[in-house]
C-alpha cells in the first residue's frame, strides 16, 4: 500500500486564517471550543475456517466544531471539509452560546513528547503477505492438536490523524497508529465444543505482530484456553472469596470503578463515588492510576481530543480517593484542572471524560501466597463481557478462564462463572495485593454514551472477599 501524504487540512482543504475567523465567531461569548479535524484509515483482514471471511478498507475525513457555554455544548460536524461547511457549522454551534457572557478558557499547555511513532501500520506488509500470514496461523493452530475444528485469525490496523485548532490560534496535531492480531480456536471432543482466544496489539507497527514467534505464541495460548475449557466443570454458586489474576482481569476495575471516577458522572452526582473526594474508599494499599503516557500502549494518547497533553493521574492513593478524570468542560465546572482525558470516537462526536490506561499498582504480597490463602473460592484469570450500573457501581462479569480453589489448592477449571458485586464494596473488600502488576496485551475497547475508544487495563493478583459467584453447580 502506497504511503499517503500527511494530513495537512490547512494546506489542502481550508485557509487557516478563514477557519480561525469562523472558529472565533462560533465561540464568541463562549467558555470554550475548538475545531477538530480528522482523517482516519483502517484495514481489517479476517481468515475464518479456512477461507478469507472479510477484507475491508475504510477511509473517512471530516471536522467537528464545538462551542461550550456553561453546561451546554453546541456541536456540528461534517464529512465535507470546506469553508462553506464550516460556516454552516458555526450557525449550529452558536445555538449553545446564546447571549454569551462567557470567558474563554486558557489554551492547553504544549508538549514535545511523542508516545508512539507516526508510521502507517497498514503499509508494513503487502496484502498477499498479510493473507499468507493468516493462512499460516490457521495451519499452525490446526496442527497443534487433532481436536482443533475451527480457527479464526484477524489482523487489524489503522492510522488516525488529527488537527485541533483553538480560537486563540493554538494548534495541535497528533498521528495515532494502531495494530492488532487476534487468534481464536475451537476444539471438540466427545461432542463437546469449547473455544479460546488470544491476541493483542498497540500503537505500533504491524511487523511485530506478524512475526512467526509472536503469532505462534498467540495460537498456542488460544488453544491452551480452549483445552482448559474443554475440561471445565459447572461453576459453583454463592458468596465466596475470589482471586483475580494479573493483567486483563483489570477490566473489572475499569468497568466497576473507573467509569465511576470520570468527571461528568461526579459533577452530576450520578456516580457512586460522588462527593467522596479525600475519603477512604478502598482498602489500605490500593492505588489506582489512569496513565495515558505509557509508550505504544493501546490506551495512550500524546494529546487528548481537546489538545490537552496525555497525563499520568492518580485516582486512588493508599485507598483514598484523590482525583477524577476530567475533560476541559467538566474540569472548569468543577473548579479543577483538565487531566488529559477528553476523548472522542471521531470528528462526529463531542469529547467527554474517558479512561486511557487504568490500572492498580503492585502491592507487597506474593501471588503464590495469595492463592495459598484462598480457602474456598474461585481463581479467575480471564474475563469476557460485563455490565455495570454507574449510579451504584453494581457489576456482573463473565469469566472465560477460572478455577475452583479449596484449601489453597487450584482444582478443576469451571465454566459459566459470573462475578457479581458493586465497585464501592469490592474496593473495601480487597484483602491482598500481589507484587506482579501487569498490563493487558492490548485488546481493550471502552463504550460510553454510544462512543467507543481504545483503552488499556491492568492490575496485580488480587484477593477480594465476599463476591457473589453465579454458577450452575449445586
Amino acid at each position: 500500500m502506497a504511503a499517503q501524504t500527511p494530513f495537512r487540512p490547512f494546506e489542502t482543504l481550508l485557509d487557516e486564517k478563514s477557519a480561525l475567523d469562523l472558529l472565533r465567531q462560533a465561540v464568541s461569548g463562549a467558555d470554550d471550543g475548538e475545531l477538530f479535524l480528522e482523517r482516519r484509515r483502517s484495514e481489517v483482514l479476517a481468515y475464518d475456517d479456512g477461507r478469507v471471511r472479510n477484507a475491508s478498507y475504510d477511509a473517512s475525513e471530516g471536522f467537528g466544531l464545538r462551542a461550550v457555554r456553561g453546561e451546554t455544548a453546541g456541536y456540528a460536524h461534517s464529512t465535507e471539509v470546506s469553508e462553506s461547511a464550516l460556516k454552516r457549522a458555526v450557525e449550529t454551534a452558536r445555538l449553545a452560546v446564546g447571549d454569551g457572557g462567557g470567558t474563554l478558557a486558557d489554551a492547553p499547555s504544549n508538549t514535545n513528547r511523542k508516545l508512539y511513532g507516526d508510521g502507517d501500520p497498514m503499509a508494513d506488509a503487502a496484502f498477499p503477505v498479510k493473507i499468507d500470514t493468516l493462512k499460516e496461523i490457521d495451519a499452525f493452530a490446526r496442527g497443534l492438536d487433532s481436536r482443533v475444528v475451527q480457527v479464526s485469525a484477524t489482523l487489524a490496523a489503522s492510522l488516525q490523524e488529527v488537527v485541533i485548532l483553538r480560537p486563540e490560534g493554538h494548534m495541535v496535531t497528533d498521528t495515532r497508529p494502531m495494530s492488532r492480531l487476534n487468534v481464536s480456536v475451537i476444539v471438540e471432543e466427545a461432542g463437546r465444543r469449547e473455544s479460546g482466544m488470544s491476541g493483542g496489539g498497540g500503537r505500533h507497527a504491524l511487523t511485530g505482530l506478524i512475526d512467526a514467534e509472536h503469532w505462534q505464541t498467540a495460537a498456542r495460548e488460544a488453544l491452551r484456553i480452549a483445552l482448559v475449557n474443554l475440561e471445565a466443570v459447572p461453576a459453583p454458586a454463592g458468596v465466596m472469596d475470589v482471586v483475580l489474576g494479573p493483567g486483563w482481569p483489570g477490566i473489572l476495575l475499569h468497568e466497576a470503578i473507573g467509569h465511576g471516577l470520570e468527571g461528568d458522572f461526579n459533577r452530576k452526582k450520578s456516580s457512586a463515588f460522588a462527593g467522596l473526594m479525600g475519603q477512604q474508599i478502598a482498602s489500605k494499599g490500593v492505588t489506582v492510576l489512569d496513565d495515558g503516557t505509557i509508550p505504544d500502549r493501546r490506551g495512550s494518547i500524546t494529546v487528548d481530543d481537546e489538545g490537552t497533553p496525555g497525563a499520568k493521574n492518580t485516582l486512588i492513593e493508599d485507598g483514598v480517593l484523590t482525583g477524577y478524570m476530567q475533560d476541559r468542560q467538566n474540569a472548569r465546572l468543577m473548579g479543577v484542572a483538565p487531566t488529559g482525558n477528553g476523548r472522542r470516537e471521531s470528528y462526529a462526536h463531542a469529547p467527554m471524560p474517558r479512561m486511557t490506561n487504568t490500572y492498580m499498582v503492585s502491592g507487597q504480597d506474593d501471588p503464590v501466597a495469595i492463592l495459598s490463602d484462598l480457602k474456598d473460592g474461585i481463581y479467575a484469570v480471564g474475563f469476557g463481557g460485563g455490565q455495570v450500573d454507574i449510579t451504584n457501581g453494581k457489576f456482573v462479569f463473565s469469566c472465560t478462564e477460572a478455577y475452583r480453589v479449596k484449601n489453597g489448592q487450584v482444582g478443576a477449571p469451571v465454566k459459566g462463572a459470573t462475578l457479581i458485586g458493586d465497585g464501592a464494596t469490592a474496593l473495601k473488600q480487597i484483602q491482598a495485593i500481589g507484587n506482579d502488576m501487569a498490563l493487558d496485551p492490548g485488546i481493550g475497547n471502552c463504550g460510553k454514551a454510544g462512543q467507543w475508544v481504545p483503552v488499556g487495563v491492568g492490575q496485580p493478583t488480587l484477593m477480594i472477599g465476599g463476591l457473589t459467584v453465579g454458577g450452575s453447580a449445586a
